[in-house]
């Protein structure tokens, strides 16, 4: 697992994983099979510009707000199975892609404040994996509204 000496070398990582997403989602958009598909894809893809923003933020004024809040999950992922992310996969599959993307992250940094060395960097690996988890819900929200319910 990744090493951080400080809090700056989580924000820059948590920023690099950002943009990733970023650029997953741009992908995505691009490759939509109709105009409402990469409109969402294309808010996805802004959205984590944002987030991508707000940690640069957090990084140049030396504070970050810890909300703290539960962020509930419908687990829709947890009952999705493993779908490799391809240029013509339809909208469903791309949220479950979307979905596990954003799970995976969010275990990523529960795991990381698990090893933190001390209780600013577990607190700040916690806040990012609360985020994760919001992005997650979001995608799962989309899924029952747009999939389960048109079945």
């Amino acid at each position: 697992m990744k090493k951080f000496n400080s809090i700056d070398d989580i924000l820059q990582f948590a920023m690099n994983e950002e943009q990733k997403a970023v650029d997953f989602y741009t992908v995505l958009a691009k490759n939509a099979q109709n105009e409402d598909m990469r409109r969402v894809f294309e808010d996805f893809a802004q959205e984590e510009v944002s987030h991508k923003a707000r940690l640069a933020r957090i990084r140049e004024e030396g504070s970050y707000p810890m909300p703290g809040e539960v962020v509930k999950d419908l687990k829709i992922a947890d009952y999705q199975t493993r779908v490799e992310p391809r240029a013509d996969m339809p909208y469903d599959e791309a949220l479950v892609v979307a979905m596990n993307k954003e799970k995976a992250a969010f275990k990523l940094y529960s795991a990381l404040a698990e090893k933190a060395p001390n209780e600013e960097m577990k607190k700040l690996f916690l806040s990012l994996a609360e985020e994760e988890s919001r992005h997650k819900l979001r995608f799962e929200l989309e899924y029952d509204e747009n999939v389960l319910r048109e079945n």
